[in-house]
């Protein structure tokens, strides 16, 4: 099981939540954390997650997973609502990167994920769940790519794949249901001329026994 998919069975399921999106950072500058904080020599990997509750209405929040060395399980370490977010900060618009900032009513956080597309495609569903889930004050996207916050094209190219899969697989069972119908008259058309030839035949046998 990749982590992702950890990260939703064990933080998120239980809370009767969908985890959108997550990505793997590391801060820019790297925090220590005490020995006794952690209960262990303070390794760990860290995950930003993007979660909605399955039940209406809908809650969306943002958490920080933490898993840290020697041990097997993920832990929520901080999390927030959706509409405490402030501002996105992307660091550079006019290329791919991993760094982005996360500002909150009370924390600010500047992190570097595992790589450019996991960070965009973090930022892309969160741009996407925000202008979704949140009525006003929406939170700034600054410094990010047109590509983004445009028209989601992530999201839209995934459904588009699986519209095209579904005319494709309908236009495939019309045909195949067009040529049985032929196959079907073709075949009832074969039995009536072979019944037809048999009362003929059998009607001419009938005569010459007369």
């Amino acid at each position: 099981m990749s982590a992702k998919a950890a990260i939703h069975k064990e933080v998120f399921v239980p809370h009767d939540e969908k985890m959108l999106v997550a990505v793997q950072v590391k801060r820019k500058t790297k925090k220590k954390i005490p020995f006794l904080a952690t209960g262990g020599q303070g390794d760990y990997l860290t995950f930003i997650c993007l979660s909605v509750t399955n039940k209406k209405p809908a809650h969306v929040t943002i958490t920080k997973v933490k898993k840290f060395q020697g041990s097997s399980m993920f832990v929520k370490r901080s999390q927030w609502a959706i509409n405490q977010l402030q501002q996105v900060n992307g660091i550079d618009s006019n290329k791919d990167s991993p760094e982005f900032d996360l500002t909150f009513d009370n924390a600010y956080d500047q992190w570097v994920a595992g790589s450019a597309g996991e960070k965009c495609t973090f930022v892309q569903i969160l741009h996407h769940t925000c202008q979704r889930y949140i009525p006003s004050q929406k939170p700034e996207f600054v410094n990010c790519q047109s590509k983004l916050l445009g028209g989601n094209s992530i999201l839209h190219s995934a459904a588009d794949s699986v519209t095209s899969a579904v005319q494709k697989a309908s236009q495939a069972l019309n045909e195949r249901g067009e040529r049985l119908g032929r196959a079907e008259e073709r075949t009832a058309d074969m039995m009536n001329s072979a019944e037809q030839f048999a009362v003929t035949a059998h009607k001419l046998a009938m005569k010459h026994k007369c």
